[in-house]
């Protein structure tokens, strides 16, 4: 993407628009992220459901929506730049789990600080005030509007009020973070922390009963 000439130009997105040439790489970049958001969205009703469920579903369609559509409508050079924009902070999350996963604690939480940032730059300044001022707004200056083009701006209008609503999530999180609590997803249920807290008294003292654990018969239950 950096050796484009439409990665520093936004006007060259749509430089001889509708007829661009296909570049490999931008083919297979479709194809692979195509192919993710498909496993995910396959995935996700097997997945802890957490509160935004119902969000992650609507992106994850919108997205696929958006991908499919940009590659028939020929809006090749702006998609690769909208998935690369998403991409420069998804994998810092991707890595703040894995370190969260090893227990290296402090790892993750350094990580998810720089991926809070990133992720409010990119989705909260750089994707409306560039890019969807770029497709808004500059493809007038070459056609007027068809219902390819307000199709194609409302769904990055949906995809940047997920934003917002994940932007507001993070930052509760970064805010735990930085000051030291004990944080856990803010996505997650009070049953589904309950749960796990139920399952890790289950490893420490066995099966419960009612609530409490099942005792050995040879000791006398206590409140």
């Amino acid at each position: 993407i950096p050796q484009k000439p439409w990665f520093y130009d936004l006007r060259e997105v749509w430089k001889g628009y509708p007829i661009q040439s296909m570049l490999p790489s931008q083919y297979w970049y479709y194809m692979i992220e195509l192919s993710f958001y498909w496993s995910l969205l396959f995935s996700i009703a097997s997945d802890v459901k957490r509160k935004d469920f119902k969000e992650q579903i609507i992106h994850h369609v919108a997205t696929i929506i958006l991908i499919s559509f940009s590659w028939f409508a020929n809006y090749v050079r702006a998609g690769t730049l909208i998935m690369a924009l998403h991409d420069s902070s998804d994998y810092l999350l991707e890595s703040a789990k894995m370190f969260n996963y090893a227990g290296w604690r402090n790892t993750c939480n350094n990580i998810f600080i720089v991926f809070a940032a990133v992720f409010i730059i990119t989705r909260l300044v750089i994707l409306p005030f560039w890019i969807m001022h770029c497709t808004v707004f500059y493809p007038l200056d070459l056609y007027p509007p068809f219902f390819g083009y307000y199709f194609f701006n409302f769904m990055m209008v949906v995809l940047q009020s997920l934003h917002i609503f994940w932007a507001y999530l993070i930052i509760r999180m970064a805010q735990k973070f930085i000051t030291g609590k004990v944080v856990e997803d803010e996505r997650s249920d009070r049953e589904e922390t309950d749960n796990s807290e139920e399952e890790e008294e289950v490893a420490k003292n066995g099966p419960l009963s009612n609530g409490h654990p099942v005792l050995n018969n040879n000791h006398r239950k206590t409140d």
